[in-house]
């Protein structure tokens, strides 16, 4: 024995051993290869914090970890990368060091060689009765100011669009990972028999950079997907041309008795149960969509709130309209709705990426988002739904402070953006973190968008270091080893912590 391997101990001699080396190490290969089978199989024992899922019923309420103070979601996803300079984050140095040169900035960033610091493009001023200073592109969603948590530190790991989208949809830039929704109605099923527990609304322009990725299941089952609707492409094959509605009513009974006959004969078949269940939904949303998708039956007066008869701008009377689909389904129950503003990567002609002209573009952009956003947050208030409805406005990054060397517009920045969230356990009128005096970098309170995605969790009444799920030999979660609850900016406490604070 080598005098190194005398100071080792007994298990790191036992390394020394190639034999024993070998023979270890077959076997672990063959541990985790076996646990990989098992849980593809959903064969693996249930852990304590794991939901409790009927295959016959995976759509149906369950109870999270801890008394939930939001009971629904409603994500406003504006893709492309929305400037915080030009919204949120007030500046005033900027405006002082317009056109001058950033010193010991960055010769070069994602797109080029950086140009010299530029102005916020629209001007500010204090809003409400907390006096922020917001924006003027953006005057409907500003009169709420006191209604919104601000966090302005947030940061991202990607400066990509596919990416960054990721991110934040998944908690991972990589494909593959379940989003948000599909992890909220795994953990949690929906308080709706009839509609699907989790719905995406794309742009009425497009589907965003990562399409899919944004509302997909992962590795969750695929039941926990989010279905994709909207105003504009409602859901498709809801009848059958040329077949009665008391035929086609004879026809889903009679399929129901076979399909129970079958599956009473092969019990304990959790994937035919499954499957009879989507079929089953699929059935009752025949009957109960066409309801929830008839925006003609909302009176003149929420229309109007909501800009829908926008004659002049029909991409903003689109998105009026999915601001309503996105009400109706909160109303019926749906528990996860994640509505897009902005379309893919296209110069910034459909989105939010302003490369080149950031205020021309911003100019139809905020045209229509800003009042069907706003006129979304008011009626859900005056319905008493805002109590009970967390609504979150998230972007994958935000922007330079400095213009893209000849042009207009501002490069991608991930290290330090705005995003927002108000009603369901929300404080009011708060603004957390801070960037830079000019806006570049986090630099107080610096939260990645694991914090976010966790304290959205937490509001449900989910701890996010609880809910997991088994993936090739690893308990995977949204905020991966990461992320912790962004409490400043909760009015409630809720969970282990907040009880033991309260206590």
């Amino acid at each position: 024995m080598t005098p190194q391997a005398e100071h080792l101990s007994p298990a790191g001699r036992l390394l020394l051993d190639r034999r024993r080396f070998l023979a270890n190490s077959s076997t672990a290969l063959g541990s985790v290869a076996l646990a990989s089978l098992l849980g593809r199989d959903q064969l693996l024992a249930t852990g304590p914090d794991d939901p409790l899922i009927d295959a016959a019923k995976p759509y149906a309420a369950r109870r999270g970890h801890f008394p939930a103070k939001a009971k629904n979601v409603i994500v406003i996803f504006c893709a492309g990368g929305v400037s915080q300079l030009e919204t949120w984050d007030y500046k005033p140095e900027l405006i002082q060091w317009d056109d001058k040169p950033l010193p010991g900035g960055p010769a070069v960033t994602f797109q080029g060689p950086a140009g010299n610091l530029a102005r916020p493009q629209y001007s500010f001023r204090q809003r409400g009765e907390t006096g922020k200073w917001v924006s003027e592109m953006l005057p409907h969603l500003a009169e709420l100011t006191d209604e919104i948590a601000f966090v302005h530190s947030l940061t991202s790991k990607s400066n990509t669009h596919g990416p960054a989208e990721n991110f934040l949809s998944t908690g991972s830039v990589l494909d593959g990972f379940p989003s948000l929704g599909a992890w909220t109605t795994y953990a949690l099923g929906s308080e709706s028999r009839d509609l699907p527990s989790y719905v995406a609304i794309p742009d009425p322009r497009g589907v965003p950079q990562n399409g899919s990725n944004n509302w997909g299941p992962g590795f969750l089952p695929a039941t926990f997907q989010g279905t994709t609707m909207s105003s504009k492409s409602p859901l498709r094959h809801l009848s059958a041309p040329g077949v009665s509605g008391a035929s086609d009513r004879a026809a889903r009974s009679l399929l129901q008795r076979i399909n129970a006959r079958h599956l009473e004969a092969h019990p304990g078949d959790s994937k035919l149960a499954a499957r009879i269940a989507s079929y089953e939904l699929a059935g009752r949303m025949q009957l109960s969509m066409p309801g929830v998708s008839d925006l003609d039956s909302e009176p003149t007066s929420i229309r109007k709130m909501y800009g829908v008869d926008d004659s002049s701008n029909p991409n903003k009377a689109a998105f009026a309209k999915n601001c309503i689909l996105a009400r109706r389904l909160i109303e019926k129950g749906v528990r996860f709705v994640q509505l897009f503003n902005g379309a893919y990567a296209s110069g910034g002609k459909l989105n939010w990426d302003g490369h080149s002209e950031l205020k021309k573009q911003y100019d139809v952009h905020a045209g229509i988002l800003d009042q069907p956003a706003a006129a979304l947050i008011r009626d859900l208030k005056q319905r008493g739904l805002l109590e009970e409805t967390l609504v979150v406005w998230c972007t994958e990054f935000g922007r330079m402070p400095f213009f893209q060397k000849g042009a207009r517009g501002r490069d991608h920045n991930p290290d330090g953006f705005t995003c927002w969230m108000t009603g369901a356990g929300v404080r009011r009128g708060v603004s957390h973190g801070e960037t830079d005096p000019l806006g570049q970098k986090a630099v107080k309170d610096i939260h990645p968008l694991y914090d976010f995605n966790a304290t959205i969790l937490h509001l449900l009444g989910l701890d996010h270091e609880r809910l997991t799920f088994e993936h090739n030999g690893i308990e995977r979660r949204l905020t991966n080893v990461e992320g912790h609850v962004i409490r400043e900016i909760l009015s409630w406490a809720g969970g282990r912590e907040g009880q033991e604070r309260n206590a």
